[in-house]
């Protein structure tokens, strides 16, 4: 895992929203990397609101396999300052359809996150505390979505070294 995330996410900002950020990104910290555990890597970067930890990967396999998208990632992240842990997220690579749930499902189990431009979320602290917890369970991970187009994707994650990159990020943000 050589990608960070959150460098991708500003170059995929529209460019309106990027004129409007440039100062802010202008004084945007590097991330620091805490090491690669298998297909997965663990991040810390400090803000003006403290230190945030993160892990992430990108999928193993992406389909349909001619959609023009960016580079997709999941995250799981701590902001011990915000009292958030195990936040899940996708970064997608298209903008998704207005309205439209992204389906996540860990094995058999399946879990509905929000949507917003090229992102999705889940809705409760408690929802990703579930799926951080079946992550830690399970063998495969799928992001289901559809873009603003219509076009329906599939993202297949592996789960292969998540338990190690999350105990980094959690030593790292206690």
């Amino acid at each position: 895992m050589t990608c960070k995330p959150f460098a991708w996410a500003v170059v995929l900002a529209p460019l309106t929203v990027l004129a409007g950020l440039a100062p802010a990104l202008a004084q945007s910290p590097e991330p620091t990397s805490l090491g690669e555990f298998g297909d997965w890597a663990a991040y810390t970067y400090k803000t003006k609101n403290g230190k945030v930890c993160y892990i992430s990967s990108q999928p193993k396999v992406q389909a349909p396999k001619n959609a023009k998208r960016d580079p997709a990632f999941l995250l799981v992240t701590h902001r011990p300052s915000q009292s958030v842990r195990n936040e899940v997220s996708t970064i997608i690579g298209y903008p998704f359809k207005k309205d439209t749930p992204v389906q996540l499902s860990i094995d058999a189990a399946e879990f509905e996150l929000f949507a917003n431009g090229d992102g999705a979320w889940a809705d409760t602290a408690t929802k990703d505390k579930e799926i951080v917890t079946a992550m830690k369970k399970g063998q495969k991970l799928t992001i289901k979505g559809a873009s603003w187009r219509g076009t329906e994707t599939l993202d297949s994650y592996s789960l292969r070294g998540l338990g190690q990159a999350l105990a980094k990020i959690d030593a790292a943000c206690k």
